[in-house]
């Protein structure tokens, strides 16, 4: 079974660089307050930590 993480967008997208919004929909978050639970990747932590002012992780399973 693969790890997972829960990850919660807590900043907004507005008068962001246009590369930080690309990450956020690349991690499938568009608007406040929304979560998604990924697949624990190498890739996946690459985009949470280019943007960690606009994310958290919530949890983390597996």
């Amino acid at each position: 079974m693969a790890k997972t993480i829960v990850v919660k967008q807590i900043g907004s997208p507005i008068r962001r660089p246009a590369k930080q919004r690309a990450t956020l929909i690349g991690l499938g978050l568009n608007k406040m307050n929304r979560t998604r639970e990924l697949e624990d990747t190498p890739s996946v932590r690459g985009m949470i930590n280019s943007i960690p002012h606009m994310v958290e992780i919530i949890e983390e399973k597996g």
